[in-house]
This record gives structure tokens, sequence and C-alpha cells, in this order.
């Protein structure tokens, strides 16, 4: 394994985009039709029987819009994958490629560690049409390859995973689930972005982003996108043409932007992290930092080794409880209190009463959840002034 094996600012800027545009010109156009047209009756019969030579044409807009598909063929580049499938929101395409690779009887295997949305749809909503699952500590493969039954067809995890930031030797959970047969891979590198880990360069089978965070970069956008190998896109793209979760023409062409600035900002945002991580980690009112790239994460060594930066995310529990990590989130003058993350402002969140307010101090403790934690997603603001008003909001 190697982390180079990540993409780059020509990739961001280049990959996956046509030299020769309509008009010559050098955007993409925004393709805003719900439908498209045929010469005549030929010609469609030709197109629906797969004879079309046209790589642009498309039927109806729940099917394909060329705005969307460029943004696909940019991911695949970036994540070299062979082909990419967007959809309307990052839970959209984890809940397209759960649905598509699952049916009743089947059994996933899900990491406890990992956004809420994921965990619900696969204890609840899977669970009501038949599907099973078995959950097992963050990055803990020995529970992965125990947990791992005749009709295990799926492995979903994050890495790093949200909040804790854990991370998974992505090429032995590869390995495992190869060995085992029939058992599929999905990722959600939504955390890591294609600058600082592939997934699929270590042998996993499907990588997922929430296309609203790091690859937008702005937080003006809702998508997402799956990239794999042909074979399995097609199914979620088939999925995909079935549910209508379809992301928008306009929101393609704003993730795109986005991705040509990717590399630039996630370069900054790790080291901005890295710094705010080890500032926090000196501080006396601070009892634990969770950040990969910190000698101190149990997901250091693996992280360091499978990864080209930490990310910008760090998660850290206060001294004092939940109200002492309250009067932080409140005394933050640069940071601003808002869901979500990957944008270039930073923001900074309480998930035991903002991703998991519903949940009793008994229900959290359950799922690992501490009332005292504060998640923040560092921007792009010079590292100093974010520490600085972290310090001043601690020492409050």
């Amino acid at each position: 394994m190697t982390k180079k094996q990540v993409a780059n600012s020509t990739d961001a800027v280049h990959g996956g985009v046509p030299r020769k545009r309509p008009h010559h010109a050098l955007a993409p156009a925004i393709a805003l039709t719900a439908t498209y047209t045929f010469k005549d009756t030929a010609d469609l019969e030709q197109y629906m029987r797969g004879e079309d030579t046209d790589p642009e044409r498309e039927e109806y807009g729940r099917y394909g819009n060329p705005t969307v598909r460029e943004f696909e063929n940019r991911m695949a580049v970036l994540e070299d994958g062979a082909d990419a499938v967007a959809f309307s929101s990052g839970m959209a395409s984890v809940t397209a490629s759960i649905l598509a690779l699952t049916k009743a009887g089947d059994h996933i295997v899900l990491f406890r560690d990992c956004y809420r949305r994921t965990r619900q749809l696969v204890t609840v909503t899977m669970a009501r049409f038949g599907v099973e699952h078995t959950i097992v500590e963050a990055g803990d493969l020995a529970g992965l390859a125990a947990a791992l039954r005749p009709n295990t067809r799926l492995v979903v995890s994050e890495s790093p995973t949200n909040p804790y930031q854990y991370c998974v030797d992505l090429a032995e959970l590869a390995k495992i689930c190869k060995a085992h047969g029939r058992v599929r891979t999905l990722v959600d590198s939504t955390f890591a972005t294609p600058i600082n880990c592939r997934p699929l360069t270590f042998g996993i089978d499907l990588v997922a982003h929430s296309a609203t965070k790091y690859l937008s970069g702005h937080n003006d956008v809702l998508g997402g996108v799956v990239v794999g190998a042909p074979h399995l896109i097609s199914l979620l793209r088939d999925l995909r043409g079935i549910t209508g979760a379809v992301l928008d023409p306009h929101a393609a062409f704003m993730i795109s932007r986005g991705l040509k600035t990717l590399a630039l900002r996630v370069v900054q945002q790790n080291a901005s992290a890295l710094a705010v991580a080890r500032a926090l980690e000196k501080h006396s009112q601070v009892e634990s930092v969770f950040y990969p790239f910190l000698e101190s994460h149990p997901s250091f060594k693996i992280a360091t080794e499978q990864m080209h930066g930490g990310g910008g995310v760090v998660s850290f529990i206060v001294k004092g409880g939940k109200a002492a990590a309250s009067r932080v989130v409140d005394g933050s003058r640069l940071a601003t209190l808002a869901a979500s993350l990957g944008g270039v402002e930073t923001l900074i969140e309480q998930p035991s009463i903002m991703s998991f307010f519903e949940l009793s101090p008994v229900e959290l403790a359950q799922i690992g959840i501490d009332p005292a934690l504060i998640r923040l997603s560092v921007g792009v603001e010079e590292p100093d002034d974010l520490i600085k008003d972290l310090v001043a909001a601690l020492e409050q």
C-alpha cells in the first residue's frame, strides 16, 4: 500500500474533462432539459436497441444528463475507477448502493462509528425488508471476519469514520471480504476525498461520497456519487432510473466547479486541521482529541500509511461535560455553529444536541457519543486564527 496513490491538482482540474466543448466554450454547459429529441422512429428504435453511436445521446432526464455525466467522468478519474454514477445527495448514493447489492435474507456488516443516517438505513429501514445486519467496532477487522456469514453480501465502512476519525485497513478489509466469497465492500470516503485516499486502489469494490462536502466545498449544493467497476455502477444507474434520485444538472455544474480547487482546499485543510488538533491536545480544558494523524489516535499507523493527509475534521471532548462543551461552541466567534462539513468556512457542532438530539444519555452511550464531544470541520481560514478562536472559547 502507498499513500501516494492519490489524486492531485492536475487531476482535479483536467481529469475526465473533454478537450473540446460545443461552441468552443471553456466551461461546461448546463443542460437544463428534462427530455431529449429523436429525428424519427427509426432513430428512436436504434437508440432503444443500444445501437446508437452517439455517446452523448440520452432519452429522458431521469436516465442521464450530459452535465451530470461529465461530473461522473471526472469522479471516475479522480478515484481511479472505471465508472461513476451521481445522485441527488450523499445518502441517496449510499442508499442506492445498499439497495442494489442486497435483498431479503441477505446480511450486512456495518462498523459502529459511522454517519447516523447510514446506521439507521441499515439497522431500521433495511431490517423492515428482511435484510439482517451485524455491527462491529470501528476498524476491528478480526471482529469483521468473525461477523461474516454465508449470507453476508455487503460490508459498509467509512474511513475516516464520523465522528471519531477511525480508519480501517482498506487492503486487509478487501482481502477478508474477497476470501469469503460473494461479499462486496462499500467505503464512504467523504472525509478522506480522493486527494487523501483512493479506496479502489486497495481492492475496495465501491467508494461513495457526499459531494455536498469537500467535492463541492462551498456548502451551497447537495449531491452524491459512487465510483467502481462498470458492472456494479450499471446496477446503481439502473436503480437510479427507477427511484428517481437524480442529480440536478445545475448542482452537477456547481460540484464540477468545486472539484477544480479540491486539491488546493484539501491540502490546506489537512495542514490546518493537524495544527488545530495538536493545539487542542495541549490545552488543559480538553480531555481527548480525535484526529487520525495524531500519534495518540488508535488509527495513526494505518492512517499515515494509506492516506496522504488526515482530512479537515477534528473531534474533541472537553472537560466539564455537556454544558461545558456548549459553552465552548457558543464562545467560538470564527467557527460557525452549523451541520455538515467540508466547506471553506470552519463549522462547529456538538453532536449530542444536533445529530443525536433525540437520543437519551443511555442511548448516546450505547453508540459511543460523549455529550461533551465537539466536532470541528476546519475550513481554509488561517490556522493561527482558528487556534486563537478555539483557545479563547475554551478559556471562557
